[in-house]
C-alpha cells in the first residue's frame, strides 16, 4: 500500500501547474525514500525531474516500490478541487489501477475524495550524470520570470551570457532587440534579492523562450532559482521546494551554424537559410552517459586461411607413363585470387 499526507496541499497544486503544459503523461515513482518523477516533453528538448523526500510529509507509507502513471492535465484538474489551505492525502492500494485523492480542510469539518484511473505509460528512465558546471547563477525567481516574459514579446529565443561582468539575457525579433544585464549583487538588503554568480569561464548559450517561460511557472514554489550552464551541455533551471526536495528542468541549447551563413546568406532563399541557421536540439543523447558497445553491435570480421576452401577441382595429371594419379587443385574466386593457386597432391 502507498499513502502520503501533505499538510501544505498548495505545494502539490503549484507543482502540477508548472508541469501540465510541459508534459502530458508521466510516471510517478514511489519508494521508501520519497515521491519522484522524471519525464521528457514530446519533442525531446526538455526534461523535468521532481523529488519530494518522504521526511517532508506529515505521514508517508510505501510498503513496496510502485509506479503510478498519470495524465498531468487530469491530475491538475483533481487538485484544483482542493482549497489552498487543504491537507492533501494520496492513496493507492496494491494491485489496483486507481489512485485516490482526499482533500481535508484545516478545521477537519469537510472531507472530499476523488478517484482517478491510472495509466500504463511506457517511458524510459534516463541516467543523468553528475556534472560540474562552468557557470552557476542564483537569482530571484520572480526576476527571472519577468525577464523571460518581457523578452518573449520581442523574440522567440533568448541568449544567456554569463561573464565576470554579470549575466545577460538578450533576444532579437522582427520589431527590434532587447537586452537585460544583472550584475552580481551579494550585498543586497535581503538575501533573497541577491544575484550570485559562480563562474569558471564565460558561457553563452541560446534557448527557446517558450520553454523558459514554461519553467518560470514554478516561481511560486521558491523565492530563488538556480541556472547552471556549461558549453555543449543542457542548462539546468532548479527550484528548491522548501526542505522537501527540488524541481529541476533540463533544456537543450539551440545550435547555430554562423560560419556557413556568413558568406552565403545573400545568395540563398529564406527557407534554405533558416534550415542552416538552426539545428534541432535533442536532449536525450546529451544526458545519456557513454557506454561501451555491446558484442552484437560490433562489426565482426572473419579471416579465412588460404587452405580452407570448398572450391576444389580434380585435375588429371598426365605423366609420360600412364598413371592413375590425380592432383587436387584449389580454385579461388577472382576477388580472392592473386593469380596463384595452391596444389595438394592426393595419393
Amino acid at each position: 500500500m502507498f499513502e502520503l499526507r501533505l499538510v501544505q496541499g498548495s505545494l502539490l497544486k503549484k507543482v502540477l501547474e508548472s508541469l501540465k503544459d510541459l508534459v502530458n503523461d508521466a510516471n510517478f515513482d514511489c519508494s521508501a525514500t520519497g515521491f519522484s518523477l522524471q519525464a521528457m516533453d514530446s519533442s525531446h528538448v526538455a526534461l523535468v525531474t521532481l523529488l519530494l523526500r518522504s521526511e517532508g510529509f506529515e505521514h508517508y507509507r510505501c510498503d513496496r516500490n510502485i509506479t503510478m502513471g498519470m495524465n498531468m492535465g487530469n491530475m491538475a484538474k483533481m487538485l484544483k478541487c482542493a482549497g489552498n489551505d487543504d491537507i492533501i492525502t494520496i492513496k493507492a492500494d496494491d494491485g489496483t489501477d486507481t489512485v485516490t485523492f482526499m482533500f481535508e480542510n484545516p478545521s477537519q469539518d469537510k472531507i472530499a475524495d476523488f478517484e482517478m484511473k491510472l495509466m500504463d505509460i511506457d517511458s524510459e528512465h534516463l541516467g543523468i550524470p553528475e556534472t560540474e558546471y562552468e557557470a552557476i547563477v542564483r537569482m530571484p525567481s520572480a526576476e527571472f520570470a519577468r525577464i523571460c516574459k518581457d523578452l518573449s514579446t520581442i523574440g522567440d529565443t533568448v541568449v544567456i551570457s554569463v561573464t565576470k561582468e554579470g549575466v545577460g539575457f538578450s533576444t532579437r525579433g522582427d520589431i527590434g532587440t532587447a537586452n537585460t544585464v544583472l550584475r552580481q549583487n551579494t550585498s543586497a538588503d535581503k538575501p533573497e534579492d541577491a544575484t550570485i554568480i559562480e563562474m569558471e569561464q564565460s558561457v553563452t548559450q541560446t534557448f527557446a523562450l517558450r520553454y523558459m517561460n514554461s519553467f518560470a511557472k514554478a516561481t511560486p514554489l521558491a523565492n530563488r532559482v538556480t541556472i547552471s550552464m556549461s558549453s555543449e551541455l543542457p542548462a539546468v533551471v532548479e527550484y528548491k521546494i522548501a526542505e522537501m526536495g527540488h524541481l529541476r528542468f533540463y533544456l537543450a541549447p539551440k545550435i547555430e551554424d554562423e560560419e556557413e551563413i556568413a558568406g552565403q546568406a545573400e545568395t540563398r532563399t529564406r527557407k534554405e537559410t533558416e534550415s542552416k541557421l538552426e539545428k534541432k536540439p535533442d536532449l536525450k543523447p546529451m544526458l545519456l552517459e557513454e557506454s561501451e558497445p555491446d558484442e552484437e553491435s560490433k562489426i565482426k570480421v572473419e579471416i579465412k586461411p588460404k587452405v580452407e576452401s570448398d572450391n576444389y577441382t580434380l585435375v588429371e595429371t598426365k605423366p609420360k607413363v600412364e598413371s592413375d594419379n590425380y592432383t587436387l587443385v584449389e580454385t579461388k574466386p577472382e576477388a580472392e585470387s592473386n593469380g596463384e593457386s595452391e596444389v595438394m597432391e592426393v595419393e
